[in-house]
């Protein structure tokens, strides 16, 4: 079984689509875990929730918060109540393509693994998809993510020993980047699965994407990582100029579904 973790507050306008997408998935056993981080109108999200549990059963986990700790530890509270060997990360208003964990769970078998990243499309708010396609290469290093990273959450699929091992913390930076720093120094390289399997939504209100507050979290990141300041410096220079090659500059386009 795969279990995916999808941490949601008040973000209810594309969560059925997030749902829908993971509960589609082919050529796997799923199980989904949806974390609500104190959602402001409780009834909206539980209503929308009900019938995904009348359809799925066990297979629909609803998890409230009593109040609002952040997408680092609700995305841990999901690992903690995952019964699947592998879990992946779901954000609430992303979507997957079908195929997306077989074919990441294959990788990962393959190579022997912990994780796994696949390429995205990014598309608009009102999902209409746009051609601009960010790849990832097949093998994933921690020196390599240091200077441009290229996993984005809702693409990941890794053990949960693993997740469990490396707990996302520190909210005010980029969580789950540092997260995968971690996993990459300590447990050795990750695959890339160059298919855009995921449809990475460019919404407003993101953490993210404020660029002038993501490069700050980025540096901040570098040094919770154990980067000392004179590199951490000179790696956000290379993280400035991949970030506009990679939203700017003409990009390979890989495989599509």
């Amino acid at each position: 079984m795969i279990s995916v973790i999808i941490p949601t507050h008040n973000d209810t306008a594309y969560l059925s689509e997030a749902l829908d997408s993971a509960f589609s998935q082919e050529g796997v056993s799923v199980e989904v875990i949806l974390v609500d981080d104190a959602t402001e109108d409780r009834d909206k999200i539980e209503e929308l929730c009900k019938p995904y549990g009348e359809q799925y059963g066990d297979r629909f986990c609803y998890i409230r918060n009593d109040t609002n700790l952040g997408v680092a530890k609700s995305r841990n509270l999901g690992v903690e109540h995952a019964h699947g060997e592998y879990v992946a990360f779901l954000d609430a208003d992303d979507i997957w393509e079908s195929g997306k964990l077989a074919a990441q769970l294959a990788a990962l078998r393959e190579n022997t693994s912990v994780l796994c990243s696949t390429a995205r499309r990014l598309i608009a708010a009102d999902g209409s998809r746009t051609d601009r396609i960010i790849g990832v290469p097949e093998r994933i290093t921690y020196e390599g993510i240091l200077h441009s990273n290229v996993i984005s959450c809702s693409s990941v699929m890794l053990l949960r020993k693993t997740a469990l091992q490396y707990p996302m913390e520190h909210d005010e930076a980029h969580e789950d980047y540092l997260c995968w720093l971690r996993i990459l120094k300590n447990e050795g390289d990750g695959v890339g699965v160059d298919t855009p399997y995921l449809l990475s939504r460019m919404a407003r209100g993101g953490k993210s994407r404020n660029k002038f507050k993501s490069a700050r979290m980025h540096y901040r990141t570098l040094r919770l990582a154990g980067i000392g300041a004179p590199r951490a410096c000179l790696l956000f220079v290379s993280y400035a100029f991949a970030g506009v090659r990679k939203y700017t500059g003409h990009l390979k386009t890989g495989k599509t579904v």
